[in-house]
């Protein structure tokens, strides 16, 4: 995952798909091991852009209260 820019929607499913074949135990050591680091910057990514968000929606209604 060198630099992927991912919607919040599409990070979420790629989530949301290795959680998924962790319970059904269908990653070998190898892969395990490539997916959680994935699953790792998604999440980063995730709660980057919801953190933005909230920021930016603070900022507004901030603005709507002066």
């Amino acid at each position: 995952m060198a630099k992927e820019e991912f919607k919040y929607e599409e990070a979420v499913r790629q989530l949301e798909s290795i959680v998924e074949k962790l319970e059904n135990d269908e990653l070998d050591i190898d892969s395990m091991s490539e997916n959680l680091k994935k699953a790792q910057k998604l999440i980063k990514l995730c709660k980057d852009k919801l953190t933005k968000t909230d920021d930016e929606i603070n900022k507004i209604l901030e603005k709507d209260k002066k």
